[in-house]
């Protein structure tokens, strides 16, 4: 654009006049500018071209100019208008031999670009702002690009994101959905493969490292066809391996790309293995649905391409016996389940008895299948960690041989049995009387007596004294210890008792006594077998050597049975002996128990002694019983005195029994003394005993007692009496409310 090509009107010779003395002044080339800026496009470009030919690297200038050709051509189609797109493009190839340190003008320019239908040129232009700027000011740039790349795609996109990894690795995930987006499955595969190789990516989503793990295995069984450059099974199995949670989701994942890939044999081999390996019910469920899925999807398949055949009239024994295979192998399917989910909970804790039961009761009556069972299950389970009872396997599969009228292979299974290191004694303890009780279920008595005899032999240690080692230590083997079992004396006492001899049965009775594992019911039992078999004698030791051994309050109970039975045996004729066993009894019993055996002291003397021996032992009674008992036994030992030696002998009673006896037992006790004295007509002494009585009542809380006193006054009082007994309940009434 000349110089001469626009006239110069008489407004603008102020500021030529002023850009001919100074040419270089951006200041007034600005004004000059601002001037025309309500002029035409050509007077304001012209102004510019002449400012810039003075101040070629004048930034300012420039984007103000640029600014104003771009403002012109906004709303012109670029392909009709194409030279006045052309001719700005032009400029802005001119702005950028000066200032292509400049990164607004790159972008105007960049944006501008991405209005015209050139995209060769744009991605060009792209490509020299990035070698032309800093490091520091691409990211300006390749924000730009990305959108320019997006909107080209193609070839172009994939070429551009690659070159934009480079600068951001974080990217990443974007260049793979652009990959997905653009179907080039293939390279976003190999793509999130990497990354997952990358210990130490970090997702700019937020994705965890599973997350992306179902990414790149949902791309690998959706696309398997058009993915070659990774192996499919290997990474799905590696999955399997590190994610052990999902690993049926993975197993159904690698089945589905097998079948989708058409090997269907080879889909059925992944499932199987599954449904054969994994670790969890929830895991088993996932696979054996799509599994069964699978199975019925081929075979609807293979049912209506034989309908069309049939329709059609044609014949293939090769696909019908194809199609019987398959239901034949669905039907096994669906009959395997209970076993598979077995072997899943087996595999989860092979320690876990109660599955192997299970596992015994699936096989019904297949014999060789049961005792292969319970061979496995036997060798497997560490008993030390066991889920249930481990004993109880031992014992079933000896009850298998037994029912199946093999004895000896029962008592082979109760030898390996008896040597298994239990978790506790007890556990021994039952194979133990298990065993004997085989032999005792086919007579074999004198075999199962040997059996309990060797149960409970103590164990022998070479050069060490049984009577130094502690057999409670649990670090020994139960076979150390179950000698010590009272469950298993328990049943070899029974056994003795049932089919041995009385002489046996003592000997087990002592055993047990002597290695101090006897418990109360024990005692009773041995003395109970003594007496019937008429060792009276015997078993009145075996009750002192258990009341010596417990001790109160154990031997409360054992006193008691002890001295019912003596009295029942001898009854007056050891009355010396009797007497003796009673006070030992009483010795050193505490009083809450003393009260039972007093009575029975007493009724002894009653029933085959003398009577004043009674009542001095009704009398030890109130004072040695519990303080809940006293007032009961003051009123026993007063009938009983009543009945032996009259009314008047309970005077007596009755006054200790009030002086001892708390309040609350005492206001029973003084009216039934008063009533006494009342029928035996001593008037004055009864009303003396009201009067030291009424004390003890509050005339607001035991108003019963005061009309008692009222009634006999009225009955054997006077005047004088009466107003002594309102006197007392006055003073009474009175005394109780001032402690309130």
């Amino acid at each position: 654009m000349s110089d001469l090509s626009l006239p110069i009107s008489q407004f603008d010779i102020p500021y030529e006049e002023e850009l001919l003395r100074n040419p270089f002044s951006l200041r007034s080339w600005l004004r000059y500018i601002d001037h025309k800026r309500t002029g035409t496009v050509q007077e304001q470009s012209f102004i510019y071209e002449r400012a810039i030919r003075e101040l070629p690297g004048s930034y300012k200038l420039w984007k103000k100019y640029l600014d104003l050709r771009r403002g012109k051509v906004r709303n012109l189609n670029p392909v009709k208008h194409q030279a006045h797109y052309e001719a700005i493009n032009k400029l802005y190839e001119r702005a950028l031999a000066l200032l292509n340190k400049m990164p607004r003008i790159w972008l105007d320019y960049c944006e501008f670009l991405l209005q015209q239908p050139f995209v060769t040129r744009t991605r060009r232009t792209f490509d020299r702002a990035l070698r032309a700027l800093p490091v520091t000011q691409h990211s300006r740039v390749w924000d730009l690009y990305l959108e320019f790349a997006k909107d080209a795609g193609g070839e172009t996109a994939i070429r551009v994101l690659r070159r934009y990894l480079k600068f951001d690795p974080s990217y990443i995930e974007n260049y793979v959905d652009s990959l997905n987006d653009l179907e080039r499955y293939d390279e976003a595969a190999v793509k999130l493969a990497s990354i997952l190789n990358n210990s130490k990516f970090v997702s700019a989503r937020g994705k965890s490292h599973y997350q992306l793990w179902q990414d790149l295995c949902e791309l690998l069984v959706n696309h398997c066809g058009d993915i070659t450059s990774v192996k499919v099974e290997p990474i799905i199995r590696s999955g399997i391996k590190r994610f052990t949670d999902q690993v049926g989701m993975l197993y159904c994942r690698l089945a589905m790309y097998w079948i989708k890939m058409r090997q269907l044999e080879k889909a059925r081999d992944i499932f199987e293995e599954g449904i054969t390996t994994v670790l969890t019910v929830r895991d088993f469920t996932a696979i054996f649905d799509a599994y069964a899925e699978f199975e019925e999807e081929m075979i609807t398949t293979k049912i209506e391409m034989a309908a069309e055949r049939e329709e059609s009239g044609e014949k293939d024994p090769e696909e019908d016996l194809d199609l019987d295979l398959r239901l034949l192998r669905f039907e096994r399917l669906m009959d395997r389940r209970p076993f598979l989910v077995n072997d899943v909970l087996l595999r989860q804790n092979p320690n876990n008895a109660l599955e192997w039961e299970k596992r015994v009761m699936l096989w019904g009556d297949n014999k060789e299948k049961v005792v292969d069972t319970y061979t496995r299950a036997v060798q497997t389970i560490n008993p030390k960690k066991v889920h249930g009872k481990f004993q109880q396997l031992y014992i079933k599969f000896a009850r298998f041989y037994e029912d199946g009228g093999d004895l000896d292979s029962a008592r082979a299974i109760f030898d390996k049995a008896v040597k298994v290191n239990y978790k506790n004694v007890n556990d021994l303890a039952e194979v133990w009387c298990e065993y004997a009780e085989l032999e005792v279920r086919h007579d074999n008595f004198d075999q199962a007596l040997d059996v309990m005899a060797r149960a409970t032999l103590t164990p022998r240690i070479p050069g060490v004294n049984p009577k130094m080692i502690n057999f409670n230590d649990d670090t020994l083997p139960v076979q150390a210890r179950v000698f010590k079992s009272l469950t298993l004396w328990g049943f070899y006492v029974d056994l003795e008792e049932s089919v041995g001899t009385v002489e046996s049965t003592k000997a087990v009775y002592d055993k047990i006594m002597d290695l101090r594992i006897v418990n109360p019911q024990i005692v009773v039992n041995y003395g109970t077998f003594l007496e019937e078999n008429n060792y009276f004698e015997d078993s009145f030791r075996v009750y002192e050597r258990g009341i010596e051994i417990f001790g109160w309050p154990i031997a409360f109970e054992l006193w008691n049975i002890y001295l019912q039975r003596f009295m029942k045996r001898y009854g007056g004729t050891k009355l010396e002996r009797a007497r003796d066993l009673f006070e030992q009894a009483l010795d050193k019993c505490p009083p809450k128990y003393a009260k039972s055996i007093f009575l029975m002291y007493g009724q002894l003397e009653e029933d085959h002694g003398l009577a004043r021996h009674a009542m001095r032992i009704y009398d030890r009674a109130t004072k040695g019983v519990a303080d809940e008992d006293r007032l009961e036994m003051f009123n026993y030992y007063i009938a009983k005195a009543t009945a032996s030696f009259g009314i008047v002998a309970a005077r007596e009673i009755y006054e200790r029994a009030i002086e001892s006896l708390p309040d609350k037992d005492v206001r029973p006790m003084c009216l039934k003394y008063a009533e006494l004295e009342r029928k035996l007509g001593e008037v004055d002494r009864a009303r003396a005993i009201y009067g030291y009585a009424s004390q003890f009542f509050d005339p607001k809380v035991q108003p019963t007692y005061w009309q008692t006193w009222h009634d006999f006054e009225v009955q054997h009082g006077n005047e004088d009496t009466f107003k002594e007994m309102l006197r007392i309940k006055r003073s009474v009434q009175a005394q109780y409310h001032s402690a309130l």
